[in-house]
């Protein structure tokens, strides 16, 4: 991207502020950034908004593991879940952050992932049951081959918006989802 993605603008705040907001309007109480990269401006951007912020000093060597992995150590004891979500997705919707939070609240899965078209998204949940085995993983294992060693654990939830599947990874990327 040639650019922090986090920090790009979305609306009337950056992508990371906008993830943020959809978070907390859907009732999320303790949300967890994980920073590697920029760090500064990254916790700048966000500096006022009810956060919790923990650097994955590990970020330059690693995939997304490291970063999944200093965010559950990040989390407050009584947490009985985490909820995953990508900083350069800010087509997050909040009808599906709620949803995939009522499905674990009413069957008490140990994974629920939404799914759009037979593909998996985000954000998905994992119960802290599942906690140490992705704390457990090394580089260059990823979050992918835990989901896949946990495919038999996962409640899927069928979404009808293809924006848990969308994220930012090119310029134009970008300039088609932005508001």
């Amino acid at each position: 991207m040639g650019q922090p993605k986090m920090l790009l603008p979305w609306g009337k705040t950056t992508v990371l502020g906008h993830i943020v907001d959809v978070l907390q309007s859907a009732e999320i109480d303790d949300i967890v950034v994980v920073t590697g990269g920029e760090r500064a401006r990254v916790e700048e951007s966000v500096a006022d908004r009810r956060i919790r912020l923990t650097f994955n000093e590990d970020y330059a060597n690693d995939n997304m593991l490291s970063s999944l992995q200093f965010g559950i150590i990040a989390q407050l004891p009584g947490t009985q879940a985490g909820l995953v979500c990508l900083g350069d997705q800010p087509q997050v919707q909040e009808r599906s952050v709620q949803r995939v939070c009522e499905v674990f609240r009413q069957t008490q899965a140990q994974l629920v992932i939404p799914s759009y078209q037979m593909h998996r998204g985000h954000p998905w949940l994992v119960a802290r049951a599942l906690w140490n085995d992705l704390l457990e993983m090394e580089s260059p294992q990823t979050p992918r081959d835990f989901l896949n060693a946990h495919a038999r654990e996962i409640k899927y939830m069928e979404v009808d918006t293809p924006s848990v599947i969308q994220d930012l990874d090119t310029p134009d990327d970008y300039l088609k989802f932005k508001p």
